[in-house]
């Protein structure tokens, strides 16, 4: 009788086990790399598009680090060095766009502003509206759109090609409330030229190499959602 016992009772243990079993290697075991439930108000970055991320992500200027990753910490003298001097109103509005946006990097903003100066300078000159209008302001905008509106009914085209962008500097910040503006100064190589609709050049040369000063400024609502700096306004100067 207590053989009979030991061997139903030595079944039902190994039944249970290869139950056990069976259920952890269907339902899993936690191993810390399950994802997180879907958040809908949590911020994402846009999925990067082919080509230069820097400027083609949605064709916008990103903000460096704007998925709200802590910026390391550097010694305040040490910053911004190469883009302003500590102590200066420039030292001081980056120190407040850092607090708004910690994970804020002065030269990798400056690296997008070059990639985005040059997609919207070829932009116009090949006509590329959709182009302009994801990269610019409202205002600035309509500016380009009646420049292009005129072009076309000139029959001119316009031939761009970068030669280089030799430098691209912060001379300004303003800021106004959350909104921040940052001003670029760029120095760049290009050759361009304007022809005609018979192929005529009336404006430019097609083989000079012309240096050139254009002063943008791009603006951004801090702690937005909206990663997005655009274009506000340009002019050419020294």
């Amino acid at each position: 009788m207590q053989d009979s016992f030991d061997i139903t009772t030595l079944i039902f243990i190994v039944l249970a086990i290869f139950v056990i079993w069976r259920l952890r290697s269907v339902l899993g075991q936690k191993t810390g790399n399950e994802q997180q439930p879907f958040d809908p108000l949590a911020r994402r970055d846009a999925p990067l598009r082919p080509g230069n991320a820097s400027a083609e992500q949605d064709n916008v200027v990103r903000l460096p680090g704007s998925n709200g990753a802590p910026l390391q910490e550097t010694p305040p003298a040490e910053r911004w060095k190469g883009i302003a001097e500590p102590g200066t109103p420039l030292a001081r509005n980056l120190d407040e766009i850092a607090r708004a946006e910690p994970s804020f990097d002065a030269a990798t903003f400056l690296e997008g502003a070059k990639a985005a100066y040059e997609m919207i300078v070829t932009a116009f000159a090949q006509g590329d509206r959709k182009t302009l209008k994801d990269l610019l302001s409202k205002d600035v905008y309509d500016g380009f759109e009646r420049a292009i509106t005129e072009r076309e009914r000139r029959g001119e085209k316009v031939e761009t090609t970068f030669v280089s962008i030799d430098k691209a500097e912060i001379p300004g910040i303003e800021m106004t409330g959350k909104t921040a503006q940052v001003v670029v100064r760029f120095l760049s190589k290009l050759i361009t030229a304007t022809r005609d609709a018979s192929g005529a050049v009336v404006d430019g040369s097609p083989d000079a190499v012309v240096d050139v000063t254009d002063v943008w400024t791009f603006a951004r609502t801090l702690g937005s959602r909206d990663p997005n700096w655009q274009l506000v306004a340009t002019e050419s100067g020294q």
